[in-house]
């Protein structure tokens, strides 16, 4: 592990890496958009995924990729600079980051991939739709 991979920027890369490296840069986007949205709606409104990027990200049951048991979890750990795909997901995360990534997804806060049908997820209707997952606001 680098020393870096405690910031915002590494956690938020690991993060799109973990979530979305099949998904190509729109899908990145999209996964960036939704973690950018639950910090924001966090700051105003105290809801509980966390105030800052590394908090929504590392919040227990919310990305699949940080949880150890699941097969991506290691990968994630150890990628480095060398992979391509995690370059792209670095230079998303810093754009984020920046202000400078423009939000996609209609303000959705939640997503899900197309394979699977969450419990959450039936009774809305996605706000967006990008490669293999869907894409939801306003969840209760």
């Amino acid at each position: 592990m680098t020393e870096r991979f405690f910031d915002d920027t590494d956690i938020l890369a690991r993060t799109l890496y973990g979530e979305a490296r099949g998904e190509g840069l729109i899908g990145i986007e999209a996964v960036a958009n939704v973690i950018l949205n639950r910090v924001a709606l966090s700051q105003q409104h105290a809801l509980w995924w966390g105030k800052t990027v590394s908090e929504v990200c590392l919040k227990p049951f919310q990305f699949s990729c940080w949880t150890p048991s699941d097969k991506n979890f290691y990968r994630l750990i150890r990628i480095n600079d060398e992979n391509p795909i995690f370059r792209l997901c670095q230079r998303v995360a810093t754009r984020a980051l920046n202000g400078a990534l423009s939000d996609i997804t209609h303000g959705a806060t939640h997503y899900h991939s197309k394979k699977v049908n969450p419990a959450w997820a039936r009774r809305l209707t996605p706000v967006y739709e990008y490669g293999n997952h869907l894409f939801y606001r306003e969840v209760a």
